[in-house]
């Protein structure tokens, strides 16, 4: 009976019944992570993070999902207890081994394309966490002095407790689908510590108005792609009909299609906000001294309106999958740039490379974060054209601003079939059919800022009038 209940579910909603089971014990996330309010002791906080991530997962993916959990936990703790100097390093390179190993072995990408489900995306956030907490307790070695900001907040001085260490791991809240977060944040929380400390006026963040906005920004989500996703199959990319169409009506396609499938994931991330903004770990401190309004930023994944309306592909990272953009910056993006040196395209792209093969080695999330490389290089030679632009032409400067939303929008959706449909030749056939028209115009763009050098106008100072 239960079963024939679940697969009528799964069948009203258009889903397997695989991924009806793990959409539940997602969204039973969010009661679980608002009973860790109510654990006593930091052992027992520890104990039912762990034990609760570990049990949702058996649940979810089956008793194989936590041995392969284990192996990048068991990588990285070992790292850190055998030889402290490379435990980044080794974490590092021998957890994205086995990442992608698994990614090849049950060819995850087809399993999502074809509305399958496995444990490969837990798999891939828990990967970045213990490879966070090895290059941190590494950086704890390091003198102060010549540390970054975000190395000094981040750094471990001592090595996490084996149970601290499974909780961080497992903590059910993030466990599923991010956001990543901090070992250090994850103590402090746990011990109710730095900005978790009960304050003098013995006041707490109240998380319940930010939870509730988070599940109704999740229900419409949800609505609008299921609404969405009949309209506009990836399949079309690759019927005579699509073919038939002018320009126009197939890069609307394109757009629309993109548009769909961002909707998913704008579900996944605000269920997983609620999650985290339920059980405390969310907060991220006072909007101002009187202590009125609290900030839940650390919870945060996605900024819809921010990713849809984006004037420039800059602003990207910083919208979308925004905790995952940041732990890039943190341990690839400023890692690879010497010290005194400014970071550039190599920089970029070197980043963008690790994001395709932690999605999985698909030709379509290559030829995806390739794109984004030069679509964020693109969107930064309009801006230093804009910006060279004498103040007083305020119109051009606009003109210019336009310029570079529709060039954002053109070329993220055109990448985004990559993204979605994964293989070289789909990949290949949708973008042949608008004549490669987000791939040429960055080019173009970048072609030209080589040859039209410009520097951007600055006001003269009094002296100089």
């Amino acid at each position: 009976m239960e079963l024939l209940d679940m697969n009528s579910m799964a069948s009203s909603i258009g889903v397997s019944v695989a991924v009806l089971r793990f959409l539940l014990c997602f969204v039973a996330t969010i009661p679980i992570s608002f009973l860790w309010r109510f654990v006593p002791s930091r052992l027992g906080k520890h104990i039912y993070s762990a034990a609760s991530g570990a049990f949702l997962s058996y649940l979810s993916f089956g008793f194989s999902s936590n041995l392969h959990f284990l192996v990048p936990m068991t990588i990285g703790y070992a790292s850190m207890a055998i030889y402290r100097p490379l435990s980044g390093f080794i974490t590092f390179f021998l957890g994205f081994a086995y990442l992608i190993g698994c990614h090849v072995f049950y060819m995850s990408g087809d399993a999502w394309k074809e509305g399958g489900i496995d444990s490969t995306g837990a798999l891939m956030v828990l990967t970045l966490k213990v490879i966070s907490c090895s290059i941190n307790y590494n950086d704890g070695m390091l003198k102060e002095e010549g540390l970054r900001e975000a190395q000094k907040k981040n750094r471990l001085i001592r090595m996490p407790s084996l149970i601290e260490y499974f909780g961080y791991c497992l903590c059910c809240g993030s466990h599923f689908a991010g956001p990543v977060f901090e070992m250090k944040d994850y103590l402090e929380w746990t011990e109710e510590k730095g900005i978790w400390a009960v304050s003098e006026k013995g006041k707490r963040p109240s998380p319940y108005g930010a939870t509730i906005r988070a599940v109704f920004q999740a229900a419409i989500c949800m609505a609008l792609y299921l609404y969405l996703v009949p309209q506009f199959p990836l399949t079309r990319f690759t019927e005579p009909v699509y073919q038939e169409w002018g320009f126009w009506k197939r890069f609307g396609y394109q757009y629309m299609a993109a548009f769909t499938a961002r909707w998913k994931y704008y579900f996944i991330w605000s269920i997983s906000e609620a999650s985290i903004i339920i059980s405390g770990l969310g907060f991220s401190g006072w909007t101002d001294e009187t202590q009125t309004k609290a900030k839940w930023d650390r919870a945060k994944n996605v900024d819809i309106l921010g990713v849809e309306l984006a004037k420039s592909a800059v602003q990207i990272p910083l919208f979308w999958n925004i905790q995952v953009s940041t732990w890039l910056r943190h341990y690839v993006y400023e890692r690879i740039v010497k010290p005194g040196k400014k970071a550039g395209f190599f920089q970029l792209l070197a980043t963008q490379t690790v994001s395709a093969v932690w999605h999985g080695l698909y030709p379509g999330y290559i030829i995806f974060f390739v794109q984004s490389a030069l679509m964020i290089d693109c969107s930064k030679a309009i801006y230093r054209w804009q910006q060279a632009i004498p103040p007083k032409m305020a119109m051009l400067r606009n003109v210019f601003v336009l310029i570079n939303f529709l060039c954002t929008v053109l070329v993220l959706n055109y990448s985004a079939v990559g993204f979605m449909v994964l293989s070289l030749h789909e990949t290949i056939v949708a973008f042949k059919s608008v004549y490669y028209i987000g791939t040429v115009i960055p080019i173009a763009v970048l072609l030209l800022s080589y040859l039209v050098p410009v520097k951007p106008v600055r006001p003269k100072t009094r002296k100089e009038e």
